[in-house]
């Protein structure tokens, strides 16, 4: 008996040592393929809005991610490349919260897109996405090669495009069509 539970440890053990994570090597392969793009909204950055007196070019006058933000950023770096994502073409809104949540991902140089800018502020626009957002999808989305494309927003825009009302950090994966039009979307959790 003692023998015959020993085997079927080993034999278990040993299965579970190479077993794949078939979730994770799913998500990679997706964002290495031309029909996919990973939406995101910026991490935590206390508030609603922006100040009265915000300026664009000067993060002082901006939300700005709190601790507990850059810390969720670089979780979620982490995470993805969990996920088998090794290489990424990220592109961020100017805002500062966005684009500093884009950098603590770790996937390198960020690139700034006016396409990915809020427009909470814009009442007259905020329930329908930037006109430029759908244009630049497919435009990077033939750009992007194998990388994964990331596109580090704000939830207005992740609303407007996907219909998803996005929390802090959330992900959408979406899939596309050959004209950059979504055909479904799948929601990732903030990995905590």
């Amino acid at each position: 008996m003692k023998r015959l539970l020993l085997i079927l440890t080993l034999f278990f053990a040993g299965n579970a040592c190479c077993q794949t994570n078939e979730p994770a090597q799913k998500l990679a392969a997706k964002l290495a393929s031309p029909d996919y793009v990973l939406m995101m909204r910026h991490t935590r950055a206390p508030g609603v809005g922006d100040p009265a007196n915000f300026k664009l070019g000067d993060c002082k006058t901006q939300r700005n991610l709190s601790d507990e933000g850059i810390a969720q950023a670089k979780r979620i770096g982490q995470w993805l490349k969990q996920q088998g994502i090794q290489t990424a073409a990220v592109y961020a809104s100017p805002w500062c919260r966005t684009s500093d949540t884009a950098r603590l991902l770790g996937f390198g140089p960020v690139t700034p897109e006016n396409a990915l800018a809020s427009t909470f502020e814009e009442k007259n626009s905020a329930a329908l996405p930037p006109s430029d957002l759908p244009t630049f999808i497919q435009s990077a989305i033939k750009t992007k090669g194998a990388k994964a494309l990331i596109l580090v927003t704000h939830q207005v825009n992740i609303s407007a495009y996907s219909g998803v009302d996005t929390a802090a950090g959330e992900m959408v994966l979406i899939k596309l069509d050959q004209s950059g039009k979504m055909l479904s979307r799948e929601v990732y959790p903030r990995p905590d």
